[in-house]
């Protein structure tokens, strides 16, 4: 019998393809979604037990297309509807295959509903609730804990997400090359927030970042020639390979100078370091924001100590990608690439023009409390240092700042 976590693992790769077979046979969306996850969850509960069916996809369709047809039928005002899906359902739809059948849908479906998951007409919140829900395979009640909001809340905001795209084509839109670019960047936020959680007691949300990388990983098998999937991926793997060196015993943050280089993943490394060397190879000229980002994170996970990290590289780097993105978060990273290579003054300096966009957010004065510090400014320092934990809402950024301000009293 399969341990209940392999059972989960294998109901989040098959819950995308199921939703695609049922929402390109039947249409209803919103419906279709409701009655997969009906079904995932039969399955979670009569696997671990019985043991996995010899076609656990063709169980998951038949299951899930019974749910729904039920559905439609227990609908007087959907009659209709009911008659054209039985039409367009093929006649041996509600058998399983057998072992080894492929009547599947390709995954090309994952892509699809990604596409459809991250409509333009849904807000970014939105789409990756809805993202985690129909593609992710994840319930209600799991999105709600990892973005730390009730669940009737989670449940009303994808509710209202499905009902959004209801009536939505099912297929990959005409104009599916503009809109990669919001996958990737639901892909992305996902990532964030499990990898430095925004608020709560855990500086991590490993599930999320997980989840982001699965997905970011399937998403880049359906389209292994684009730069910026690659480079997405890369800098998901560059990244997450140092999870387990940024905390401590008791949960606390560990900074990147600080860490323990050899907890790194080196395998993560090396994959994504293999991913954007590839994707850079035709011209860093044309490289994307995301190439650009696992650039950089390729520099810091090859140097073999914090003191031997080629800033220069970095400071170069950062150069081009915010010439493409001229963001805060961008140029306050560049910020500190320019302190490391000129000395913090010259940090502090670029720090000024970023006062207004930051106002709210504490990540300005965390970086003005580490460069004041190694300027020997210990007391605008540690005020720098109390401001910036005010502000955080994740409990382990909060310790650490402030732990950083005591050390500087006098």
């Amino acid at each position: 019998m399969k341990r209940a976590t392999e059972v989960e693992d294998l109901l989040r790769r098959h819950a995308p393809q199921v939703l695609g077979a049922l929402v390109r046979r039947y249409g209803h969306f919103d419906a279709a979604e409701d009655a997969v996850q009906e079904a995932l969850l039969a399955a979670a509960e009569q696997w671990p037990r019985a043991g996995l069916p010899d076609n656990p996809r063709g169980w998951l369709i038949k299951v899930a297309s019974r749910r729904l047809t039920d559905v439609l039928r227990s609908e007087e005002a959907r009659r209709l509807r009911e008659e054209k899906a039985a039409a367009l359902t093929p006649r041996d739809a509600l058998t399983t295959p057998p072992p080894g059948a492929d009547r599947a849908p390709s995954e090309d479906d994952t892509l699809t509903l990604l596409f459809l998951c991250c409509h333009p007409d849904l807000t970014p919140p939105a789409q990756i609730a809805l993202t985690l829900r129909a593609v992710g395979g994840l319930t209600t009640a799991e999105i709600a804990r990892a973005y730390l909001v009730p669940e009737p809340t989670m449940a009303q905001r994808i509710s209202r997400a499905k009902q959004r795209v209801r009536g939505a084509r099912f297929g990959r839109p005409d104009n599916w090359e503009e809109r990669l670019p919001a996958v990737l960047h639901t892909l992305y936020l996902i990532f964030n927030e499990g990898y430095t959680a925004t608020s709560g007691a855990s500086l991590l949300r490993a599930e999320l970042a997980g989840e982001a990388i699965r997905l970011t990983r399937t998403v880049h098998r359906l389209l292994p020639e684009d730069g910026e999937v690659s480079g997405l991926l890369a800098l998901m793997l560059l990244t997450d390979a140092r999870r387990a060196a940024r905390t401590g015993p008791h949960g606390e943050l560990v900074p990147l100078d600080e860490q323990d280089r050899g907890r790194w993943d080196k395998a993560a490394v090396e994959e994504g370091v293999a991913l954007v060397t590839e994707a850079l190879s035709l011209s860093r000229e044309r490289a994307g924001p995301y190439q650009l980002r696992a650039a950089i994170a390729a520099v810091h996970d090859e140097a073999p100590s914090a003191e031997a990290t080629d800033w220069r590289e970095i400071l170069g780097l950062y150069a081009v990608l915010v010439r493409r993105v001229p963001g805060p978060v961008e140029r306050l990273n560049r910020a500190v690439a320019v302190a490391m290579v000129y000395g913090p003054r010259a940090g502090l300096a670029e720090l000024d023009a970023l006062e207004d966009e930051w106002a709210a957010g504490h990540r300005l004065d965390a970086v003005r409390g580490h460069l004041l510090e190694r300027a020997g400014e210990t007391e605008a320092a540690r005020a720098a240092y109390e401001s910036a934990a005010r502000k955080t809402l994740s409990l382990p950024e909060q310790r650490y700042l402030q732990t950083r301000a005591a050390r500087l009293k006098p």
